[in-house]
């Protein structure tokens, strides 16, 4: 355990250390950003002058060991826009994120673990056929698409939530439901396909023959085994989910990680872009790091 562990840390690293100099690039040739601050109007001397007190006239490789350097510490620097700490920043949004991440998986819980049982249960029938085509719709639909629909639904026609905004616990009904539809419609078809896959083991039909009902069977012995999987792509997806919020926090004007990240590209924040991007890919591999230890615990055929 305590080896696979180290293993795994040892192998986030390169990885972390990859992303760290890929963001670098990126927002460093995406245009100068003390143009965009400054606008039109401004003579180079006060670019220059901007730059230099920035760092941003050094060269590029003195920019880049500095940059690291930092990231190592924790420091990101300043935001170019807020004028304060932009790890400060983005983990002061975190929790905005979180909240609407954690009631996203819980509705997509909720609703594919009952119809995806249901599906097996009933494979081949009516029933597997319209919840499986459902699913396949939730999983086409793009989540910033549907945050539309449901604003101009529920919203703008029906008048029965909030456009926007987090004033409440309602105005987090919409957003969740966006980015939980497609997540949902994952979860339902691997709960179908584990729990066919139990059903037609050699136990279950040992069961059979001992003459337990198909509901004791299911209850007792195919759900138990069918779920030792779907524990883990759930953490999975609720990693995806905490990625995934970008654009639909931009919809409904949620005050979260997202639309900070999305402010902060247009107006070339670079600081915060690199915080935002580094905070969301870290908490990612730790959720996928426990998410395979969820599955090799639970799974006692699966050696660490």
């Amino acid at each position: 355990m305590i080896a696979y562990l180290v293993k795994r840390v040892l192998e986030v690293v390169p990885v972390l250390f990859i992303l760290v100099s890929a963001v670098f690039l990126l927002v460093n040739v995406a245009g100068d950003p003390v143009a965009s601050m400054l606008g039109d109007d401004a003579t180079p001397e006060q670019i220059a002058a901007v730059q230099h007190s920035l760092g941003l006239d050094r060269p590029i490789v003195v920019q880049y060991a500095d940059y690291v350097g930092s990231v190592v510490r924790g420091d990101f620097g300043d935001s170019y826009r807020f004028g304060e700490s932009a790890l400060a920043l983005v983990i002061g949004r975190l929790p905005v994120t979180l909240t609407l991440a954690i009631t996203g998986i819980a509705i997509a819980i909720a609703f594919a673990v009952p119809a995806g049982v249901v599906a097996a249960v009933r494979r081949g029938g009516i029933l597997d056929r319209v919840l499986s085509a459902i699913a396949v719709l939730g999983k086409a639909m793009p989540n910033f698409w549907l945050g539309i629909m449901l604003i101009l639904l529920f919203a703008v026609q029906l008048r029965m939530l909030p456009v926007s905004g987090a004033g409440g616990w309602t105005s987090v009904i919409l957003p969740s439901i966006a980015i939980a539809t497609g997540v949902a419609a994952e979860i339902a078809m691997l709960v179908r396909t584990s729990v066919i896959e139990e059903l037609g083991n050699d136990y279950v039909r040992t069961a059979r023959g001992k003459g337990l009902t198909e509901g004791t069977i299911l209850r007792r012995h195919a759900l138990r085994n069918a779920f030792v999987p779907v524990a883990s792509i759930v953490l999975l997806q609720f990693a995806n989910l905490v990625g995934g919020t970008i654009i639909v926090e931009t919809v409904f004007s949620w005050p979260g990680l997202g639309q900070l990240l999305v402010n902060a590209v247009s107006n070339k924040d670079l600081p915060v872009v690199q915080a935002g991007v580094f905070v969301i890919a870290l908490m990612i591999i730790i959720v996928n790091v426990c998410g395979d230890i969820v599955f090799r615990l639970s799974d006692r055929r699966i050696r660490f």
